[in-house]
């Protein structure tokens, strides 16, 4: 199977890079009418090489010219291999040295520097340009790598050139393969009878035919409707290979240059990034704390404040953690390489790495922050995936959340909370969606739930116990409520809590009245038993007894659940000796009789239709009497 990668150009304008990718390939990768006359790559070209030993190469062609750096650093995304072109006649160039820059910050490894244009120059200047190459790249990437004099125009030296490339890609990791793909957009164009086609370098993943995908950050849902690779047909498109993808179900002019192609419903786009963050060492001077400058990474360029974490400035050659808060929203995963360019004058200053996509705003100068990008940065998967749930605290993190900030494959994610899951270090508190917490924040919601539980009880000792959703209600604002229900569930577990109906008690606990109400209790009691057949109203028991609403009810209903009263409704409360009464006089009426209505009620105990009313309903309830119309007829079984 054929090892796809992809090889980028470098260097100065008119050092011959397009010349030199036309004379490996046959293909002349300026395109544009404006590029064909003023002899210059404005936007970015393609073409593709086959290589000896299986090795395809997809051949990115980046600008020179100091005003297309933005151009040359979206060729850089997705880059295997770098080729860095310098004229022999000319040697090293300031866009020589930026485009170095831009490709050491975006983390290229491995390239080659092709020594152009030797036709023009005599074998003595060749070897002191040789020399100034190999002094210019020492302390950089390339130091050690070959360089390689080649003629275009004659082709002098293009057969060595291929051969190092040969033996350089064996050298080259394949991109992850495994993970959902990623499409950065760096063409868009119509064809017709065809419709939207986008083209770019497949970051990760495999992208097929008619694979339901959108375009963020818009969301645009679309489908793939064809796939090209190096200009022929495909079912598929693999990491590390260019691609051209025919889109159906979105116009051209919805999509942009910076957009991105990836499965639908998986990944959101971002508005700021933790990351690691290297200063160059030739920045003219210190970086400070809130500073805007333009990010680069695959084809985006959006303006991003830079957070400075633990400093309120940095200095040249020096490198930290920073957040960088994005103007616009972006698809950024961990591992992903970013630059940072001024507006005026434009120049590269600083580049880095996203260690986590979705991060909370942090404390500048924590030690827990800064603890927590080392493990990111250096931690292995599980490590990573376990600090996510933990610094999410209280309000966890869904499966989904982690596959899109890690970017990580499903198969690869559920083995790492597999492992988490065996070891305690993380709980699964929802089922669908799966939701984690790590097992410091279950521990302390359920410490958090089980104290308000007592406190509640303690305030209200006459209380049976304290309602379900009363204390769902005190699962703190950032926790989801879905995290009650296994929350109670341990603590019954632990023996912390018994839920029974819609209450939850505390073990053991009896309701009962404290010292310091002994005496409103009983007044209570006596009130109730005074007002006989047609009990005081909740406002006459707080009159008479100088005590508010709430506290006449909540002794009301203690004597309730102590068979001392009898709830009828929710605001009238009968002592249990007339109540009795009242209940055996309808029961030995309606044995006699067969039935009643309410004036025969009425007449029976002498009641107002304000008690008569809501006893009849009570009676019905408890399954007493059976309603027939207007009538009441006793169950048989009583």
């Amino acid at each position: 199977m054929a090892k796809n990668l992809i090889l980028g150009t470098a260097g100065h304008i008119d050092h011959g890079k397009t010349s030199l990718v036309k004379a490996l390939t046959g293909i002349d990768t300026d395109r544009l009418k404006e590029e064909k006359a003023r002899g210059i790559t404005i936007e970015l070209g393609f073409a593709h090489l086959d290589l000896p030993g299986g090795f395809e190469l997809g051949i990115v062609d980046v600008p020179g010219h100091e005003r297309f750096v933005r151009s040359m650093v979206a060729g850089v995304g997705g880059m295997d291999l770098v080729m860095l072109v310098i004229a022999a006649d000319e040697g090293v160039m300031p866009q020589t040295r930026e485009h170095l820059d831009i490709c050491q910050l975006l983390g290229v490894k491995k390239g080659l520097v092709a020594l152009t244009k030797t036709d023009m120059v005599d074998p003595d200047w060749l070897g002191l340009v040789t020399e100034e190459v190999r002094d210019y790249l020492a302390g950089s990437f390339l130091e050690a790598a070959p360089i390689m004099p080649v003629s275009s125009r004659t082709g002098e030296g293009l057969d060595r050139l291929k051969d190092e490339l040969a033996r350089l890609a064996g050298e080259v990791e394949e991109k992850n393969g495994d993970g959902p793909f990623r499409l950065p957009v760096d063409r868009v164009f119509t064809i017709t009878g065809f419709g939207t086609v986008v083209t770019g370098t497949l970051l990760s993943g495999e992208i097929n035919l008619g694979n339901e995908v959108e375009v963020l950050p818009a969301a645009l849902p679309c489908r793939v409707r064809g796939i090209q690779t190096h200009g022929r047909k495909a079912d598929k498109g693999a990491a590390g290979q260019r691609v051209a993808v025919n889109l159906q179900g979105v116009e051209h002019t919805e999509i942009f240059r910076g957009d991105i192609v990836v499965p639908r419903g998986i990944y959101r786009p971002t508005r700021a990034i933790d990351a690691r963050l290297d200063y160059l060492q030739t920045a003219p001077r210190e970086l400070k704390h809130r500073a805007t400058l333009r990010l680069h990474s695959a084809t985006y360029e959006v303006p991003a404040k830079v957070i400075l974490i633990d400093r309120d400035a940095l200095l040249p050659g020096e490198s930290t953690y920073v957040q960088l808060r994005l103007a616009k929203p972006v698809l950024l995963l961990p591992g992903d390489p970013f630059v940072l360019r001024t507006y005026s004058p434009q120049a590269t200053l600083a580049g880095g790495t996203v260690l986590d996509p979705a991060p909370l705003r942090r404390r500048r100068r924590s030690a827990e922050a800064r603890e927590l990008l080392q493990a990111l940065e250096s931690g292995e998967e599980t490590e990573k995936i376990r600090l996510m749930v933990a610094a999410s605290l209280l309000s966890g993190l869904p499966l989904e959340e982690i596959v899109n900030r890690t970017g990580m494959s499903v198969k690869r994610i559920e083995s790492a909370l597999a492992a988490l899951l065996s070891a305690g270090e993380l709980i699964q508190v929802v089922k669908d969606p799966r939701i984690f917490l790590s097992r410091h924040a279950f521990g302390t919601l359920k410490t958090r739930l089980h104290t308000e539980l007592q406190s509640y009880l303690k305030d209200n000792p006459m209380k049976e116990g304290m309602g379900k959703e009363e204390l769902k209600s005190r699962i703190p604002k950032r926790s989801d409520l879905r995290f009650f229900g296994p929350c109670l569930a341990a603590l019954e577990k632990e023996g912390k809590a018994v839920a029974e109906r819609d209450l939850v008690n505390l073990p053991g606990r009896k309701s009962g009245v404290a010292a310091e109400q002994v005496d409103l209790q009983a007044g209570v009691a006596t009130t109730l038993r005074k007002g006989g057949m047609e009990p005081p109203t909740i406002k006459e028991f707080c009159e008479a007894l100088g005590c508010t609403e709430k506290e006449a009810l909540e002794h009301l209903n203690f004597l309730a659940r102590e068979g001392k009263a009898v709830k009828v409704k929710s605001d009238i409360f009968y002592a249990a000796e007339p109540f009795a009464a009242i209940r055996e006089k309808l029961i030995a009426h309606l044995r006699t009789t067969g039935e009643i209505t309410p004036p025969e009620f009425r007449e029976l105990t002498g009641l107002s239709r304000k008690f008569m009313i809501p006893l009849l309903e009570y009676f019905d309830s408890v399954k007493l009497t059976i309603r027939a119309g207007d009538k009441r007829i006793l169950r048989k079984a009583q």
